[in-house]
């Protein structure tokens, strides 16, 4: 008699910057998601999957949910709607170190919108938090709905309660094989993966009304002619003024240097060669408010 296998899809909900990206990775063992201390760093459902002994999870990582100011901000939350309408487990998300507040609650009760998902609630980044937080963060989190199939503190960080998690989640999915190949991590393009590595190179250390202004755009990937050992990627940095782009470039262009550094060496594990990394820095006024702007940008 053979095991019973399952599959299925799970997204972890929450406030921006709770840790949810962080722990797709940590569940699959790869970077896939990009993280950053900034919130609404990401901006599209995201897939990683994980293979288990009793089966295959699928990660999907969606924005942090939020009030949104711009039109790029509605179509985030409208993209949160759509994966939550269709995966089997939602798992909401709150950290150890922060109080339970309204913007939980709120996330918390309009779970009531998916029926048919089951769901389980984890209190996140323990290890920033002493065994009393913990305790009072697991209660606080419990009491926002009655229907928990389990509430599960965990770390990212350090690795703990993770296989508790993965089990507990695959416990819930239906039956039936596979969805994905074994081999397989992400269903993310090798463009849209760096797309997003320089994206996270950019965010870092720059003022907090930017980073919602910065897109990355991919224009071409290609092994250099007559050499297998580099490839030649070319890709524009997107800003909303003339300011922010000073701001991306630096002085004599050195922030701009720096994060085509960063950028590269995440890129080289993945392409498997050396790169050369063009990067260009263009204004699209005010792209987040724009929707031909959104469209070329995928959004």
């Amino acid at each position: 008699m053979t095991d019973i296998q399952r599959s299925g899809f799970v997204t972890f909900v929450g406030r921006p910057n709770v840790g949810k990206s962080t722990l797709m990775n940590a569940l699959v063992g790869e970077k896939i998601a990009i993280t950053s201390e900034k919130p609404q760093t990401t901006r599209r459902a995201i897939r990683g999957i994980l293979n288990r002994p009793g089966g295959q999870l699928v990660v999907v990582d969606t924005p942090g949910v939020h009030r949104p100011r711009t039109l790029l901000g509605q179509r985030l939350n409208d993209l949160v709607e759509t994966v939550l309408g269709d995966v089997d487990v939602i798992a909401f998300c709150a950290p150890a170190n922060e109080k339970v507040g309204p913007g939980d609650r709120r996330i918390a009760a309009s779970l009531d919108g998916y029926p048919r998902a089951k769901k389980i609630a984890i209190v996140t980044k323990t290890d920033t938090s002493d065994r009393d937080e913990i305790m009072e963060r697991l209660m606080e989190v419990d009491s926002l709905r009655d229907d928990w199939a389990a509430v599960i503190p965990l770390s990212s960080e350090t690795g703990d309660q993770l296989e508790v998690l993965s089990d507990e989640v695959l416990a819930l999915m239906p039956e039936g094989p596979a969805l994905y190949p074994d081999d397989i991590t992400t269903d993310e393009s090798l463009e849209d993966r760096i797309a997003e590595i320089i994206r996270e190179a950019a965010l870092s250390d720059v003022r907090d009304e930017l980073p919602h202004s910065i897109a990355v755009q991919i224009e071409d990937i290609a092994p250099r002619e007559g050499r297998d050992d580099l490839t030649d990627v070319w890709a524009n940095v997107v800003v909303e003024r003339d300011s922010q782009k000073a701001i991306i470039i630096g002085r004599k262009g050195s922030r701009l240097k720096d994060v085509g550094a960063r950028a590269r060496a995440e890129i080289e594990p993945l392409v498997g060669t050396k790169v050369f990394l063009s990067l260009h820095v263009r204004v699209a006024k005010e792209w987040q408010r724009d929707p031909k702007h959104l469209g070329r940008l995928g959004f």
